[in-house]
């Protein structure tokens, strides 16, 4: 039982370590729990991909994944093209920020969320590196317990973005300015911005 729960422990470090730094699928759920938009749909898309590409790799995928770079340099091409049309939208926003206001709730309002939500989890390849390759290679040095790693790892990711879309909304009354508002579509643009053009240059 020591020997699990030490296991599951540093899978739910390892996990958190790799997730909790700003990158655009962070911000775009910070900015979606904000906004109270389809906040529970996109911390569970979140989620369960993170824990679906955990168990890939803790089943030996991740060096499949190493195997395919053309794989990886095709969707890091998408992805980066994605993230910076994303970020020239956000920085409009800044030149015209609106005071903040909750989501309309309209169909397609959530599957427009949704759909940004999947692009922003699935077209980003350290995505793949991180969880795949990286926990991946991580778990297997925990040999019959390479499963409890990654369920602590699947954990963490679960809990902080649980914690970031749920937890944003605290924010409310300090957004609650256009000016504020601009300060946070100018962090979203920057880090889509950047994160893509690093994307498309490592092509």
């Amino acid at each position: 039982m020591t020997d699990a729960l030490t296991a599951a422990a540093a899978g739910f470090g390892a996990g958190l370590s790799l997730i909790v730094a700003i990158g655009a699928q962070n911000a775009f759920v910070l900015r979606q729990g904000v906004r109270r938009d389809a906040v529970l749909a996109v911390v569970g898309i979140c989620a369960l991909s993170d824990a679906l590409l955990i168990a890939l790799g803790v089943g030996g995928v991740g060096a499949v994944v190493v195997a395919w770079p053309a794989a990886l340099t095709a969707v890091g091409l998408t992805g980066g093209c994605f993230l910076v049309v994303y970020g020239v939208l956000a920085a409009r926003r800044v030149l015209r920020p609106a005071a903040l206001r909750p989501a309309d709730g309209t169909p397609g309002s959530w599957r427009r969320a949704v759909l940004t939500c999947l692009a922003l989890t699935w077209l980003n390849p350290h995505v793949y590196l991180d969880t795949v390759f990286l926990l991946g290679s991580l778990a297997a040095g925990r040999g019959s317990l390479r499963w409890t790693f990654g369920l602590g790892a699947a954990l963490a990711s679960l809990c902080w973005f649980a914690a970031l879309g749920f937890g944003a909304r605290l924010l409310g009354r300090l957004l609650a300015r256009p000016a504020s508002w601009r300060v946070l579509d100018g962090l979203v643009a920057t880090t889509m911005i950047a994160t893509g053009v690093t994307l498309i240059a490592g092509a």
